[in-house]
């Protein structure tokens, strides 16, 4: 329990009703889970707008509001105080009620369209087994120093996400290292946070539904550097066309890497293959378990995150070598007749590519590559015929199918990913909506030494259809299909 007057701290009014002198028990933006004594905050989404609940709020118990129009009501025993933006505010009131964790540890961001999820864990993996204490917040799950607590989201709202902070600074944590997505920069959930770094990976094409067009996506990207603190450091990966545009007004400590041109930290590749990677970095040659140059390029940014970090070199890259990277990218198993069936999240045209081009890079002959591939329901729609386009392209067969359909009808999902499909590559297409009979059908269809991909899910148990996730597994349902080819 707080004081209202300790919450409100460096927080901007246009009018104010009440006094600050009130105890609050809880931060809620959601009517539903105020409690009595809640600091209740209406951010208008882009869904529900939270002035809506306000009624709502107060009968349940609120004890004050915060809001950027005051209804035409105001019960007397309520405070109100109005602000300009109530999403930032949401930010600021969450920080400070859970006493600014995130100036009590050292917290990394990760943003860009890929890469996120890898790099972030393998820090995370890094520099526990370094002997520190750590805490991670990804889109495949949030930890506390080895306790797994379950992700919604990329980036948790700001009251998830400073109660996640506030206990990892109880258990002792030294390090948070987060995801950072466009939309959690947008809608302000980063707001109030201290960050002591920032990392770039790269930046193509994705949320366009959300963000409308490619320079809004850039600029939210962007927002997360323009706002780091001068003691921070802003590490962007210097072969992006858009790493220099992160850097442009940032009062960071600006670092870049990268394989190709010049880069303050820079490796390059020397060998290959599905064992793994061998890079050199520094003039040591080192051996990688991952897979694949947008790999070396996650390697990368975790090696000069931890040099920025002020960790020793040699310790680093050995830990790092046997790390294994996030799940659901570039998992792969063979099978008894040695068809490699590959499992990743690429769910993106950028993604999708660089992965195929991996299998390109490290195939050893005439083998033929399936591509089992959906677009998600209820997303970026432009995506969908150039994600299909670029399966064709790097595949011998692609097989097109749902991913999660979510509200829509799978049959126009997989009609959308059609027009992409050029009549030269049309006759080796085949549409089947039903995910797990694609899969079925990649598995018969490969020969021995062939490769299957399995591409958008990932790490995910679930295929969301109306509202309702459903079990489902790609590298379960790949395993099941294993056992039945010879």
């Amino acid at each position: 329990m707080k004081y209202l007057s300790d919450i409100l701290d460096g927080l901007a009014f246009t009018e104010l009703q009440g006094s600050a002198d009130t105890e609050i028990t809880a931060i809620a933006f959601d009517s539903r889970k105020v409690i009595p004594g809640s600091l209740f905050v209406a951010v208008k989404g882009t869904v529900v707008d939270g002035h809506d609940y306000i009624d709502q709020a107060i009968k349940d118990g609120a004890a004050a509001i915060i809001c950027e129009d005051l209804p035409a009501h105001t019960a007397g025993e309520v405070d109100f105080f109005m602000v300009a933006n109530s999403a930032k505010a949401l930010g600021i009131v969450s920080s400070n009620f859970y006493d600014k964790p995130s100036t009590q540890l050292k917290l990394v961001g990760v943003t860009g369209t890929n890469g996120k999820t890898t790099v972030a864990t393998l820090l995370y993996q890094l520099f526990r087994d370094l002997g520190y204490k750590c805490g991670l917040l990804s889109t495949v799950e949030n930890q506390i120093n080895g306790q797994i607590i379950a992700s919604t989201h990329t980036t948790p709202d700001p009251v998830e996400l400073n109660n996640l902070m506030s206990e990892m600074v109880a258990k002792g944590c030294d390090y948070c290292f987060m995801e950072v997505s466009s939309h959690a920069i947008a809608q302000h959930r980063i707001e109030g946070l201290v960050f002591a770094g920032g990392i770039f990976t790269n930046l193509t094409h994705d949320h366009l539904d959300y963000h409308k067009t490619f320079a809004s996506y850039l600029q939210a990207k962007k927002a997360f550097f323009d706002g780091l603190p001068k003691a921070a450091f802003a590490l962007t990966n210097g072969d992006d066309k858009n790493g220099n545009v992160m850097l442009q007004n940032t009062l960071a400590h600006k670092k870049t890497y990268g394989l190709k041109s010049m880069a303050d930290y820079k490796a390059r590749i020397l060998e290959n293959q599905f064992g793994g990677l061998l890079l050199q970095i520094d003039n040591e040659d080192v051996w990688f378990k991952m897979v694949g140059t947008f790999n070396a390029y996650n390697l990368m940014a975790v090696y000069a995150t931890a040099m920025l970090l002020d960790q020793d070199g040699t310790k680093v890259l050995t830990v790092l070598s046997k790390l294994h990277g996030a799940e659901g990218r570039f998992d792969y198993i063979i099978a008894p007749n040695k068809v490699i069936g590959i499992v990743d999240y690429a769910h993106t045209p950028d993604a999708v590519q660089n992965v195929l081009s991996t299998i390109h890079d490290i195939r050893k002959g005439n083998e033929k590559v399936i591509t089992v591939i959906g677009c998600g329901g209820d997303r970026d729609k432009t995506k969908r015929p150039i994600m299909a386009k670029v399966a064709c392209e790097w595949s011998d067969k692609v097989i097109l199918t749902s991913d999660n359909p979510r509200t829509e009808d799978p049959a126009q999902i997989i009609k959308d990913m059609e027009a992409g499909v050029d009549a030269a590559f049309k006759r080796y297409v085949i549409s089947i909506a039903d995910r797990r009979e694609a899969i079925k059908t990649a598995c018969h269809l490969a020969r021995p030494g062939d490769i299957i991909l399995l591409a958008g899910k990932g790490h995910e148990k679930y295929q969301e259809v109306n509202g309702v996730k459903n079990h489902f597994d790609d590298m379960e349902e790949l395993r099941e299909q294993f056992k039945t080819i010879e």
